[in-house]
């Protein structure tokens, strides 16, 4: 059996000069004025293992919003703020054949959110997040994260201004109905909660210890919430694609369309990827060609 501790420095500089040719095939995301800034052909991996061994190689000093990324972390917040019961009476756990932000996926499941991984639901829990307003509710999800992981994430005011800018109609619509049909208190705090929270920044060495709380066990963490964060993850993460990469790659992941993707290997650490260009779908290209070809060479998958 191999695993991740056993990766060496050679292995993975030929592995991501793999991944470096098939990211060609991605797109960075133009909608955003600050995001399209972003070149196709930045690369950054950084990798934690349990005996403290870290790998990292690329662009590594560069910094991304970590956009969708931060779904996986707020559901955690919410989970230990809450439990279990409550925040899955908010949204549900059912995986999304429909984009990220389809109205129509909200609609003919009359307003109830499918997931937390997708624009619905992650809105719906952006109207949950303890604050009295979205400024003060961004703050104390970034302290809590960078307390509990050692990173240093903040919130890019720059690529906030970008991305109201480029007000998203399509979240707007989302709102709309989730307050109609009662799933949102205060439909404007949620929608600026979502922004900003999206907007929460740092570089892949942050990612990674984002990931590590995920991926061991931590005095401070409940257990199940963990297992919960990632079996959701595990089938909801990559959007309409999860279930095509839980086959292939057998990880608990997430991805954002700033290009970052964080896995997941239970027990033995995290692996974090930064790579702008997309896939149609919205999962960065050249991190999941990365993850796919470490998940495989390594045997890493939770399925045996």
């Amino acid at each position: 059996m191999k695993g991740l501790e056993k990766l060496t420095t050679t292995e993975l500089l030929a592995w991501v000069e793999q991944a470096k040719i098939q990211a060609k095939q991605g797109r960075v995301i133009d909608r955003i004025p600050q995001l399209a800034k972003a070149y196709p052909s930045w690369f950054a991996v950084h990798i934690c293992c349990k005996s403290g061994k870290t790998i990292s190689f690329g662009d590594t000093a560069c910094i991304f919003p970590l956009m969708s990324v931060i779904k996986a972390f707020s559901l955690l917040y919410l989970l230990e703020n809450f439990g279990a019961e409550t925040v899955f009476g908010w949204v549900g756990v059912k995986p999304s054949d429909a984009p990220f932000n389809s109205l129509e996926q909200l609609v003919s499941d009359r307003g109830r959110p499918r997931n937390p991984m997708i624009n619905s639901g992650a809105i719906t829990l952006a109207d949950k997040l303890p604050g009295n307003d979205a400024i003060q509710r961004t703050l104390l999800l970034c302290q809590w994260l960078n307390q509990l992981a050692g990173c240093q994430l903040y919130l890019d005011e720059v690529m906030l201004a970008s991305v109201r800018l480029t007000h998203s109609t399509a979240n707007q619509a989302i709102a709309n109905y989730l307050a109609e049909t009662g799933y949102l208190e205060n439909l404007e705090t949620a929608l600026d909660t979502y922004n900003q929270i999206c907007c929460i920044s740092g570089r892949v060495e942050d990612l990674a210890l984002l990931g590590k709380i995920l991926a061991f066990e931590n005095s401070l963490l409940k257990s199940q919430n963990r297992r919960i964060v990632n079996a959701v993850m595990s089938i909801c993460g990559l959007y309409e694609a999860s279930a095509e990469f839980a086959v292939r790659i057998g990880l608990p992941m997430k991805s954002g369309i700033g290009g970052g993707l964080i896995a997941i290997v239970p027990g033995e650490g995290a692996i974090a990827c930064y790579s702008p260009g997309l896939d149609n779908i919205g999962n960065p290209v050249g991190a999941i060609a990365f993850v796919e070809v470490l998940a495989q060479e390594l045997q890493l998958s939770v399925f045996g």
